[in-house]
Order: structure tokens, then sequence, then C-alpha cells
């Protein structure tokens, strides 16, 4: 059987860490930026990793 190829949708939302985990970006950062505080837009600006519930799925996808 081939090696399944990475979604490049994935690959572009997410990077992997050197302990296999993955980081995603916080959405919310894109628009209406006037009415949301400094401080809001500073918490959104910080990349999280993906939710235990997700991450499974996502590591097939990133083909991890």
């Amino acid at each position: 059987m081939p090696k399944m190829k990475t979604k490049k949708a994935a690959k572009a939302r997410f990077k992997v860490t050197a302990t296999g985990k993955l980081m995603r970006t916080r959405p919310g950062r894109r628009h209406i930026l006037t009415k949301k505080s400094a401080n809001r837009k500073r918490s959104l600006a910080k990349a999280r990793l993906v939710d235990e519930g997700q991450l499974k799925m996502y590591k097939i996808l990133m083909g991890v």
C-alpha cells in the first residue's frame, strides 16, 4: 500500500512540534479588529496546541 499523502489544507494550518504535538493559530484575528481590545488581540496572536480530542484526526491528515 502506498504512503498516505499529507492534506495540504492541514499542512497550512498546523505545525508539528518536536514532541509530535500540533500547534494551531487562534481564530478571530482576520477582521473586525477595532472593537477588540489590544490585550485580546495579543492573546489571539499566540499559537496554541491542538486539543487532545482532535489530535489523532489531525495527525492522520498531516501524515504524522
